[in-house]
């Protein structure tokens, strides 16, 4: 085990994915104040700080993955809403947006990086400019995967709320019945890989499309 390689891919990781966390829920209790809930705002989450939003093992998914992980859920109380059913859909939809959204500048960071030529760094440029292009690239990456995952409908994720917003009443209310089994439905889809045939070639579709010139890592 090279414990020096793996510490570096953690530091690389780091940045992408303190942006793609924050930024997500960050959304999340935005959009949710100005819809009316101040829930996130009195407790604090409506920060840039990452430690407010992290979760230990979805940031764990992330260093593993490279592709798939989620933060804290942001608390909101859809009591304070002004149209609790619709509204939880913007709530809900504000975070994969915000990180399709990230990816997007990422993308065109990294173009412009690229474009730059070599010669226009010396040894110690080289040096802290390949790691800033790998992390803009992870970026790009990172946000995707947050976003295509977290559009999976099945609770606590994002995409329950999307499609419970999108549903007649009565099968929502028949939908939202499976919310105290989601997370071991959604492990269970990540145990048995089926997220491995469903999301990855998804994320890696556009990953593709954003840097077409450069493959997949």
């Amino acid at each position: 085990m090279d414990i020096a390689n793996i510490i570096q891919q953690i530091v690389l990781l780091a940045c992408p994915i303190l942006i793609a966390v924050t930024f997500h829920e960050l959304a999340h209790g935005y959009v949710a104040y100005r819809l009316g809930d101040p829930t996130a705002k009195m407790l604090g989450r409506l920060t840039l700080n990452p430690l407010k939003h992290l979760d230990p093992v979805g940031t764990l998914a992330f260093i593993v993955t490279r592709m798939i992980g989620w933060a804290k859920p942001v608390p909101v109380n859809p009591n304070n809403l002004r149209n609790p059913k619709k509204d939880m859909m913007w709530v809900s939809i504000a975070g994969p947006a915000t990180n399709f959204v990230i990816a997007i500048i990422a993308a065109i960071a990294f173009k412009l990086l690229v474009s730059i030529p070599d010669t226009n760094f010396g040894f110690l440029g080289e040096k802290l400019f390949k790691p800033i292009l790998l992390m803009t690239y992870l970026t790009v990456t990172i946000n995707i995967g947050l976003g295509v995952f977290n559009l999976i409908p099945v609770p606590p994720l994002d995409g329950s709320s999307i499609l419970i917003g999108i549903l007649p009443n009565r099968q929502a209310l028949a939908y939202s019945k499976i919310e105290r089994y989601g997370f071991l439905i959604l492990l269970a889809l990540i145990f048995l890989r089926i997220t491995d045939f469903v999301i990855y070639p998804i994320i890696r579709y556009l990953n593709h499309l954003l840097l077409p010139e450069f493959p997949f890592l």
